[in-house]
């Protein structure tokens, strides 16, 4: 290729590093592999409500667990860098400012009761977007809002006929009429870009040449085609790869496969079979090859030999993988594994304050710390659900305490157990009829260490996948 092959990887710190975040990650690392690139990691964080410093740390991890290392970025050197979103405020200020200029966007002062209200009227009529009420204000209107100090954000002015085209390398010429796409805010009244404006910027400025993106953001890419136009710059290649999909073709989502990286990392997959197996959604090597390392893949992938049917994240097929991989390793890599993930000496001295006192000899320890270890747990539905609760209320329980437990990244027992008892006091159960299910559902027993201490120490990640396999197997 003429120029230095540049992609990106950017995700959004909101929440736990996610498999798809993987999937992308993986292609964008083969291809700029292929061509000698680089990678860039870009931390998007502009949803400065839900960004987390925590969830942030474990992209890294993660990313770096499964191999898939990036060239420039956050977290290289100590630094930041200019890698991440919400530390590149003023350079999204100054390209706004160019286009208020070229008069390619403008200011909107509506009052949210405004837009509010216009939503259900648009709704009423059959239609959506905002109504373009402060497009063409004059510059005297202009000048007294400001003056009265009314808050605005920044839209794009999107042309109001004609089509917008780009081409997808893996779907050839996308067309859509310029009268479905909405004018877009670009700066928010906080002063913030929005996605759309920080995106286009920052894969301009980063000179990205290839994005290579899920295809959830086909139809944002039109917006993006004209903002690139807007500031008179080469747009790079775009290619949008099939979304991941359940076993019954919907997205892949938390309540039906467990879609955290660090799940998978706690659960003792290892990262070959997971990069092997992302590898095959949608791609193969040849024929009926399906166990083959990063190396096969460099040398042979092409985005051309993409299936676009909608790959299906199929565990079972991620666990027979993962044997294999298991089946290869020899037995001092075996046993080293085991001792360093599963039985490390820092997770052994969080279960032995809680276990100590429970065990008279040391045989006993591993009948009576079983779950401490586990994975899924076996136990009987009857134990699961209490005589004075039925099984819906216990599963909107279940299902309200997973909401809390996603949201809480500081894993300690304090906060776990203030979770609890809010959401006990919200119920109105009895403690047992609470309590007990919860212990069930993440130990598999009756009698175990407490409750909180004991969820902080099994981890966030096995936690709220024992919790979800209880409402999956019995409550659904």
């Amino acid at each position: 290729m003429e120029n230095e092959v540049r992609v990106r990887v950017a995700p959004s710190p909101t929440g736990d590093p996610h498999v798809g975040t993987a999937y992308i990650a993986l292609f964008n690392y083969v291809f700029k592999k292929q061509y000698n690139g680089k990678m860039i990691l870009r931390i998007e964080d502009t949803d400065q409500t839900r960004s987390k410093a925590s969830s942030e740390e474990l992209i890294y991890q993660s990313l770096r667990w499964l191999g898939l290392n990036w060239d420039e970025g956050p977290d290289i050197g100590g630094s930041s860098g200019p890698y991440r979103q919400s530390e590149r405020k003023e350079i999204y200020v100054e390209y706004v400012n160019k286009l208020l200029e070229s008069g390619r966007a403008y200011r909107c002062f509506c009052t949210q009761e405004r837009l509010t209200k216009m939503r259900e009227e648009q709704k009423a009529k059959g239609r959506s977007g905002y109504d373009r009420c402060c497009r063409e204000l004059t510059a005297e209107q202009i000048s007294q809002n400001l003056d009265r100090g009314i808050p605005y954000v920044v839209r794009l002015k999107v042309p109001l006929d004609g089509v917008t085209t780009f081409h997808d390398e893996l779907r050839g010429d996308i067309s859509i009429d310029n009268s479905t796409i909405d004018d877009q805010v670009l700066l928010k009244s906080d002063g913030f870009p929005t996605y759309h404006l920080a995106n286009v910027v920052d894969d301009h400025l980063m000179k990205i040449t290839h994005v290579i993106r899920a295809e959830e953001w086909i139809s944002s890419t039109p917006k993006h085609v004209i903002l690139y136009d807007s500031f008179g710059w080469k747009t790079p290649k775009w290619i949008h790869m099939p979304l991941l999909r359940n076993q019954d073709k919907s997205k892949i989502s938390k309540r039906k496969n467990p879609v955290s990286l660090v799940y998978y990392k706690r659960a003792g997959y290892l990262p070959e079979a997971m990069l092997n197996f992302l590898a095959l959604m949608g791609w193969n090597p040849g024929g009926d090859i399906e166990i083959f390392g990063m190396d096969e893949m460099i040398r042979k992938f092409n985005f051309s030999d993409l299936n676009l049917g909608g790959p299906v994240f199929d565990i079972k097929k991620l666990a027979w993988m993962n044997q294999h991989y298991l089946q290869q390793m020899n037995e001092i890599e075996f046993v080293n594994y085991i001792r360093e993930d599963i039985f490390s000496e820092d997770y052994l001295k969080k279960v032995a304050p809680l276990m100590k006192d429970r065990v008279s000899k040391f045989e006993d320890f591993i009948s009576k710390a079983d779950f401490f270890f586990n994975g899924s747990l076996n136990y009987e539905k009857e134990a699961l659900i209490p005589k004075n609760v039925n099984a819906t209320d216990l599963k909107k329980a279940f299902l309200s305490l997973l909401e809390q437990l996603d949201e809480l990244y500081v894993w300690t027992s304090e906060n776990i157990e203030s979770i609890l008892h809010s959401q006990l006091e919200r119920l109105g159960w009895k403690p047992k009829d609470y309590f007990m299910p919860v212990r069930i559902a993440v130990t598999g027993r009756k009698d175990s260490p407490p409750l909180a201490q004991t969820m902080e120490v099994v981890g966030r990640e096995m936690v709220r996948f024992r919790i979800r396999d209880a409402v999956t197997r019995f409550l659904s």
